[in-house]
């Protein structure tokens, strides 16, 4: 391909990179899986010939959609990951006119919500609800008819409207992790039931793990790292930050549900990522 050719593709494809980078997002949670997946569908492209694509912007989400999907499926068939192996990636840099229609849309137990739902329904709910994608493309993607693409989008949509209202009360949320950090401490499984929603989701890099008797049975194994933590806030989100050598090597971020039990932990362990991040260590008493 010709070096004009070349830039013009590349042109083509950056101006539609935030889009894609949104939908990605969305899909995996992860900042840095969200990356991977764009670079994957720039690959691709990069490797077709552009001008049998008669749709770029639905040929670009179409890669996105299926790369998202395998790795959704990869992770799921990873099962469980014990807490102290979790290095998330928090959600930093994503496009802010999606991030607002998220937040206008179903609010941020979306993030919560969205882990409990199988790869295909978490696709064709979030290209069509969030991204007005057709059903028929949706389809095209999870490999299913237009009608049972609608099924699946239908039925995550239900799980969304029941999602319960995030907790936004500093002073409990500040209590709950002190007494999770505590229970963590000394490997207090019924300590950490108490502060875990049931249905409480903790996500990393490598894997997801899901119901509050998981996630307990991997904050237990957390007491040689939960000597040197310590409360934070985390891109202003109530969590800990576990502190090596006086260094940040560790951020968990929490959110939480009505009643101020915690439903959603990112852990953040990746140096790269940790960059990104505002982490501000709290004192005693303060939230």
């Amino acid at each position: 391909m010709a070096t004009g050719d070349d830039d013009f593709l590349a042109d083509s494809f950056e101006a539609h990179r935030g889009r894609l980078r949104a939908v990605a997002h969305r899909m995996l949670g992860s900042a840095a899986e969200a990356d991977d997946a764009v670079q994957e569908a720039w690959v691709r492209l990069s490797r077709t010939e552009s001008r049998e694509i008669g749709n770029l912007a639905g040929w670009l989400t179409t890669v996105v959609g299926r790369v998202c999907l395998d790795m959704l499926r990869s992770r799921r068939s990873r099962g469980e990951e014990p807490l102290e192996s979790w290095t998330s990636d928090a959600p930093t840099g994503s496009d802010p006119a999606q991030d607002a229609l998220l937040a206008d849309s179903v609010g941020v137990a979306l993030l919560v919500v969205l882990d409990t739902l199988t790869p295909a329904e978490r696709l064709a709910f979030v290209l069509h609800d969030l991204f007005a994608v057709p059903y028929d493309e949706v389809a095209g993607i999870v490999d299913r008819t237009p009608e049972a693409a609608r099924q699946l989008a239908s039925r995550a949509r239900r799980r969304v409207r029941g999602a319960e209202e995030p907790d936004v009360d500093r002073v409990r949320q500040r209590k709950v992790v002190d007494a999770f950090l505590a229970a963590a401490r000394e490997g207090d499984f019924d300590g950490l039931l108490a502060v875990l929603d049931p249905d409480v989701v903790a996500r990393s890099g490598t894997g997801v793990t899901a119901g509050a008797a998981a996630v307990a049975r991997g904050a237990s194994s957390f007491a040689r790292l939960a000597d040197v933590a310590r409360p934070a806030l985390v891109d202003g989100a109530t969590g800990l930050a576990v502190l090596v050598d006086g260094r940040v090597e560790r951020a968990l971020a929490f959110t939480f549900v009505r009643g101020g039990r915690i439903a959603l932990i990112d852990v953040t362990a990746d140096p790269e990522h940790l960059s990104r991040l505002e982490v501000t260590l709290l004192r005693h008493g303060e939230s």
